[in-house]
């Protein structure tokens, strides 16, 4: 399985993560020791952040590194994400989330 870094989408994650926050470019950068620059130009996806860099802004943005690097989950990749999701909710929503999965999967042929 070969894998290959869409940098531009990185960096629409990242910026996405970032507002989601309530943060500048500014603050990011002085969260993670970075300019406002370099932020702007992964951002844009015209730098290639370094694993220490992509690190530190995952931590700063309370994000995992899976979640910035990765748009899509595959397989049991996508089932752990869902559980993860739904770790610590209300068990009665999701029963009831579970049951309106389950009734569409029945459908999914007809969707």
């Amino acid at each position: 399985m070969s894998f290959e870094v869409d940098y531009y989408a990185l960096g629409m994650r990242i910026r996405s993560a970032r507002e989601k926050k309530h943060l500048t470019q500014e603050e990011l950068g002085e969260m993670c020791s970075l300019s406002t620059a370099h932020i702007g130009h992964i951002e844009r996806g015209t730098r290639t952040p370094s694993i220490d860099a992509l690190c530190a802004v995952a931590k700063a943005l309370d994000v995992s590194t899976d979640s910035l690097l990765l748009d899509s989950f595959e397989g049991e990749d996508m089932l752990m994400h869902l559980s993860a999701s739904l770790r610590n909710k209300d068990p009665e929503k999701v029963r009831r989330f579970v049951a309106m999965v389950n009734a569409m999967a029945d459908k999914i042929d007809e969707i």
